[in-house]
């Protein structure tokens, strides 16, 4: 299923500009001529209405889109960030905050990392202004508002994979910051839950397909963020309605943006595919997501370089640039089930496998990825090896959707497994070793908070 609100902002990304429009009507054609014009300025009495609403929150899916895996800007959003930390992506870029992150040495003065920093929280502010104007305004628009909520706690979610612990999640009302002291990543994953909880319900048990849809997203968002939190028969329990069939889409258009993917890859040729093996040898941990040739992860082998210019450029056809991607689906409610299986006293291994082989034998299509049908895979027989199994397969079924990032981290977190055990380790194929980076720092602007002064801690 395609959520159609984010094809609809890509219709109507123009909406605060129509409020505009439909005022210079009322005046002469020369009266707007000769008025001095301040198109970047929308004053909040400009957006208090029906349409006003409507516009915040056309714009809020927007600035989600930007945030996540937005294109035309060369800038990483942030699963671009995480690939380039773990074995998703290789630097094939020539600037040193990319090759810093690719090697696992980014800093909290990262002129990169601060803006995809930025981008997600201010994304929490736009959503949030969103809700609050659609409530007034719109009250009725059930859907529009707990998509909204699930947008908020997506945010708080990503924040939560991807930094260190010691997060604030302050807020600015009325012009002024409301501050909040930093919290852990288990803090941030309980407020992402309650606002999926909210979302749940303003949803209440509306059956129109929009209300569905978002219903659908929240649940599996909320599914991953229990997971994090190591509730995994809950998180089951949680997504067990959604599926198989369900996804909800980011779309791009040449006229809005690029999927981000096919910008970095093909377009500009900053990143080459992730693989167990580089320039410099074999990458300690790493899984071969180009030379293995799995269907899920299309690498093409090109006879240039990178931007670089001496990366050999692994291509990432996954998407196009104006493919959709799939930010949830059913197939991550039956990963979230495999976990929980995986998870029992004693594990069913024979159950993961199950559920991992199914997916194998009928791939679902969401948008425009078809996957070929694939071998099933032998159950396990020990603990070590099924934990092995079930994150190469989801590594394989989420690659690029911003998942890889959170489960290296969980594997040393709740697997008990040591980092240099998890993540890319050894030579650097650029220069010197990896580094020993399990979470992004929160950066330095932040310092502007007063109660911040830097992460708690930086451990997995």
């Amino acid at each position: 299923m395609m959520m159609d609100t984010l094809v609809r902002f890509r219709r109507g990304a123009t909406a605060l500009g129509l409020l505009g429009l439909v005022v210079l009507g009322a005046c002469s054609a020369q009266d707007s001529l000769l008025e001095q014009q301040q198109p970047q300025i929308i004053r909040p009495s400009d957006v208090a209405s029906q349409a006003g609403a409507l516009g915040l929150y056309t714009g809020a899916l927007g600035r989600f889109r930007t945030a996540l895996n937005g294109g035309n800007q060369n800038q990483e959003a942030i699963w671009g960030m995480e690939g380039l930390m773990t074995d998703e992506v290789r630097s094939a870029d020539s600037f040193s905050q990319r090759n810093d992150a690719d090697q696992r040495v980014t800093q909290s003065n990262d002129g990169v990392l601060v803006v995809t920093y930025n981008w997600a929280q201010q994304g929490r502010g736009f959503a949030r202004d969103a809700i609050n104007s659609l409530k007034q305004f719109t009250p009725l628009e059930t859907a529009k508002i707990g998509e909204m909520y699930m947008e908020l706690g997506f945010f708080e979610l990503t924040l939560g994979q991807a930094f260190c612990n010691g997060i604030p999640l302050g807020e600015t009302v009325s012009g002024v910051p409301n501050y909040t002291v930093p919290l852990t990543n288990a803090q941030v994953f309980t407020t992402a839950i309650a606002r999926f909880d909210s979302a749940l319900t303003v949803l209440g048990a509306a059956t129109d397909a929009q209300s569905v849809a978002v219903r659908n997203a929240v649940l599996i968002a909320k599914g991953r963020a229990q997971v994090d939190l190591g509730q995994f028969a809950a998180a089951a329990a949680t997504v067990a309605p959604v599926p198989l069939s369900y996804s909800y889409l980011i779309t791009y258009s040449k006229t809005t943006q690029s999927n981000e993917w096919w910008q970095m890859f093909t377009s500009s040729k900053r990143y080459s595919v992730g693989d167990s093996v580089d320039p410099a040898g074999t990458i300690k941990n790493a899984i071969p997501f180009f030379s293995s040739k799995d269907p899920r992860v299309l690498g093409k082998a090109t006879t240039s370089v990178g931007l670089d210019t001496s990366t050999p450029f692994t291509d990432m056809t996954n998407w196009g640039q104006e493919d959709p991607i799939s930010l949830v689906n059913g197939l991550d409610g039956q990963l979230i089930q495999a976990e929980a299986k995986l998870q029992l006293s004693p594990s069913d291994f024979a159950g993961m496998n199950a559920i991992l082989n199914t997916l194998r034998g009928a791939p679902p299509k969401y948008g425009n990825l078809t996957i070929a049908v694939m071998a099933p895979l032998p159950v396990p027989v020990t603990q070590a090896a099924a934990i092995d199994q079930f994150f190469r397969e989801k590594a394989f079924w989420q690659y690029g959707r911003g998942e890889r990032f959170s489960d290296l981290r969980r594997l040393v977190r709740q697997y008990q497994r040591t980092q240099d055990n998890v993540w890319p380790t050894g030579v650097y194929f650029k220069n010197g070793s990896y580094g020993t980076n399990v979470a992004f720092p929160v950066p330095d602007a932040e310092k502007q908070n007063p109660n911040f002064t830097g992460c708690l801690d930086t451990k997995a």
